[in-house]
């Protein structure tokens, strides 16, 4: 019998790559030593382009309840980021990928040293469980952003901790392979590794974009400039003189030149 968590899903159907190929995938997964349940916080998008936040627990055995032909299907809203239950899901489980040392090793610089096979190994293993209406480059940079997270708390609670290298060596996280650890670890020992800190910390500050005090998603940004461009239009779209002060005028320009140039998808990733 299904668990209720999967009956509560949009479950499809969907020809299976190759019975070798799930086997192999399924092995990759489980070989990472990842727990197979964790509670997983999750910031996920609605249908209007702004956020929800909730804390699920997400079962990878769920996942291996799917029959081989089956996909969890995971809509999108206009700003092209998934949406509903289904997206929490899948947040879930980018989170458990990420966290994969054999999938996505946590021994390279960034994600742009990353091999390409690895990145898309981790696609096609995502695809053998979800039917995504996202695009592949929104799952990549949701799974950057994850891997990225990952190691930046590895980083905090083993690295910047007041002990000796040797100590830091020596204290394996779990699930992590020794040799992708030490190498991580004398990257960020070293000048470079402090040099990459500084910049990607100055990075990072000027994305934020500030407004009362709190951070803003891109989609909240763009869903409000769209209602300011709806509210500058209306009070003269039925304007039977054609008449428009040249203030409004000037706005409605400023306005239409915003949406021509906007991005198609946000560069806030918030499946966390």
């Amino acid at each position: 019998m299904r668990r209720r968590r999967l009956r509560d899903l949009n479950i499809v159907q969907n020809t299976p790559n190759s019975e070798e190929t799930n086997s192999e995938q399924q092995t990759i997964v489980g070989s990472s030593n990842v727990p197979e349940t964790l509670d997983e916080p999750a910031e996920f998008q609605t249908e209007s382009g702004g956020t929800r936040r909730g804390r699920g627990r997400t079962l990878l055995k769920d996942l291996y309840d799917l029959n081989p032909i089956e996909r969890v299907k995971v809509s999108r809203n206009s700003y092209g980021q998934p949406v509903g239950s289904e997206a929490r899901f899948l947040a879930g489980y980018l989170g458990i990928i990420s966290r994969n040392a054999n999938m996505l090793p946590i021994n390279y610089e960034s994600w742009h040293h990353m091999p390409d096979s690895n990145k898309n190994q981790a696609l096609d293993n995502i695809k053998d469980k979800f039917a995504l209406e996202v695009s592949d480059d929104y799952i990549k940079k949701a799974l950057e952003k994850k891997w990225r997270d990952h190691k930046s708390s590895l980083k905090k609670l083993y690295f910047k901790k007041d002990t000796s290298l040797k100590e830091k060596l020596r204290n394996v996280p779990l699930g992590m392979l020794r040799y992708q650890w030490e190498d991580a670890l004398r990257f960020w020992n070293s000048k470079k590794g402090e040099d990459c800190e500084r910049v990607g910390t100055s990075s990072r500050q000027k994305q934020k974009i500030h407004a009362h005090g709190k951070v803003e998603s891109f989609a909240s940004v763009a869903e409000a400039k769209e209602m300011s461009l709806k509210e500058v239009h209306e009070p003269f779209s039925s304007n039977s003189r054609g008449l428009i002060h040249e203030d409004r005028r000037l706005q409605i320009e400023e306005l239409d030149e915003w949406r021509t140039h906007k991005p198609r998808t946000p560069d806030k990733l918030n499946l966390r």
